[in-house]
């Protein structure tokens, strides 16, 4: 039996909430048909914004929400959301199915959705067919206050006050479709644009350099040193940006046979999960990296692109990037999230692609009832949310299962991670083995515990998901399969399930 050590009393860094951050693109029905519907559908909506979706996801406590893009961000001009809908000017979405984007969801509409789903902005510039001034006036225009020509741009547009927005890309993927760019090209151009993206008044810029895809760890060196010198003391330069980005998708095989999300075999599984597991390998290798040229982690690490791709479901478009949703995906992100604590001191953002209606979405609407459905994977966000801004326990396992060997890849049959907070403990556990149950002890440490909660979430089969007419086939429950022993608990892991256990601290 796996035993796992926690010291209650020995708190670690803040997990930033940030990690569990989302991101919308124009890209098939994530906006149109996913979060905007305009004020005449017969939807409920709040200014043309879907009242449900609204609802669903303030019920995850979203920390925030990156938007237009992804690779739209690099052929998206700011100035065309703007202003009277009907005098907007159209474009093609060269990027998501080659479709127009009539621009009816700009920048007025996004803050309004930021507003309604109480969280942060994340807005991507464009580098790869914009100016220097065109974001350098997009932050004015979105952050300025007083009286500037973008100031007054804004309120010809409704807007007296001007909005916080914290968090900005400096581009998207420049080194595939945001620019096609190398590095040491893009690492001066994201300099130059950091430079003029300005803090207006109290509105603090975190400004993020589009960082490396995958495994380029020549990349993420070769921007760190852009930077220039980032040492601890009085003489260090202060750097242009504040973070950069990295990319990393899940899936069963190689690039070109992404697999399918409901219809896969056993050892598609177990490569899935392989898969997801490394990116504790990507992060360790370009966190060390960041660390040497960093040492004191005053630049951060932002995974905003990660999630599972498969290919698109039968009968829609290609470009939409839509895809089912299954227990599979749920155990994905509950790794992630496992993974993700354990790089806390660096690793200050990620958002999951993406939030409605794409790749690895939260929520699915269907176009033709309007019914709504949470996925599996909204259910493992919902059930992490006490993990937001906590600080992160170590969980040193004993007598672990040997990992399977996949490929080149381990996989461990278990995975577990473990937070506090305002006198109460979250736990986190995922047993990943297909067929097989496990019992793990939980050798609690430190200070005593009194209140105890547990909730599961498993499926009949790992492929089960939730459509219209089965909405809660997915969906997690009380569990009861904890029982208190001496030092600690007992814990039952049905396989292929994730269960999380809570404390009350005393």
């Amino acid at each position: 039996m796996t035993t796992y050590v926690i010291n209650l009393d020995l708190p670690g860094a803040v997990q930033s909430r940030h990690l569990y951050g989302h991101f919308a693109e124009h890209l098939g029905r994530c906006i149109y048909g996913g979060f905007w519907v305009g004020e005449d559908s017969d939807i409920p909506n709040e200014r043309g914004i879907r009242s449900d979706v609204v609802d669903a996801l303030r019920a995850l406590n979203i920390p925030n929400l990156r938007w237009p893009g992804g690779c739209f961000a690099d052929e998206y001009h700011w100035k065309d959301g703007i202003g009277p809908r009907e005098h907007r000017p159209r474009m093609v979405n060269t990027h998501w199915g080659n479709v127009e984007e009539n621009n009816h969801f700009g920048t007025h509409e996004f803050m309004d959705l930021v507003e309604l789903l109480g969280t942060e902005a994340y807005v991507n510039g464009n580098v790869g067919s914009g100016t220097v001034r065109e974001m350098s006036e997009w932050v004015e225009y979105l952050t300025r206050d007083g009286d500037s020509p973008m100031v007054r741009l804004r309120k010809e547009n409704g807007r007296e006050e001007p909005w916080k927005v914290p968090y900005w890309g400096i581009g998207n993927e420049a080194w595939g479709c945001g620019g096609n760019m190398t590095a040491q090209a893009y690492g001066d151009l994201a300099r130059q644009y950091a430079t003029f993206l300005r803090d207006h008044g109290d509105n603090k810029l975190y400004r993020i350099a589009a960082g490396a895809n995958v495994d380029d760890f020549g990349w993420t060196e070769t921007l760190m040193k852009s930077v220039g010198c980032v040492g601890c003391n009085s003489a260090g330069v202060a750097s242009p940006y504040q973070a950069i980005s990295l990319h990393y998708y899940t899936m069963s095989a190689e690039w070109e046979n992404k697999g399918k999300a409901t219809v896969f075999t056993e050892d598609e599984y177990y490569a899935t999960m392989a898969n997801a597991w490394h990116i504790d390998t990507l992060l360790k290798r370009h966190t060390t990296i960041m660390d040497h040229y960093d040492p004191c982690k005053t630049i951060g690490l932002v995974l905003d692109e990660w999630g599972t791709w498969w290919q698109v479901e039968e009968g829609t478009n290609p470009g939409f990037l839509y895809q089912q949703n299954t227990m599979r995906d749920a155990l994905v992100a509950s790794v992630h999230f496992d993974i993700f604590g354990k790089y806390a001191d660096r690793l200050f953002m990620a958002n999951i692609a993406q939030t409605v209606n794409v790749l690895q979405a939260m929520i699915l609407t269907d176009p033709d009832t309007g019914a709504l459905v949470l996925t599996p994977t909204y259910h493992v966000f919902e059930m992490n949310t006490a993990h937001h801004d906590a600080h992160v326990l170590d969980v040193v396992a004993k007598d672990a299962p040997e990992p399977r060997k996949i490929g080149d890849k381990k996989l461990p049959a278990l995975s577990a991670s473990a937070s506090t907070k305002d006198n109460s403990a979250l736990i986190s556990l995922s047993n990943l083995d297909l067929s097989e149950a496990r019992t793990v002890t939980l050798d609690l440490r430190g200070r005593a515990f009194a209140d105890i909660g547990a909730r599961i979430l498993t499926a009949g089969d790992v492929r089960d998901h939730n459509t219209p007419d089965a909405p809660d086939a997915v969906a997690p429950k009380a569990w009861d399969g904890v029982r208190r022993v001496a030092g600690g608990l007992e814990v039952d892991l049905p396989a292929h399930s994730y269960v999380t256990v809570s404390l009350g601290l005393e």
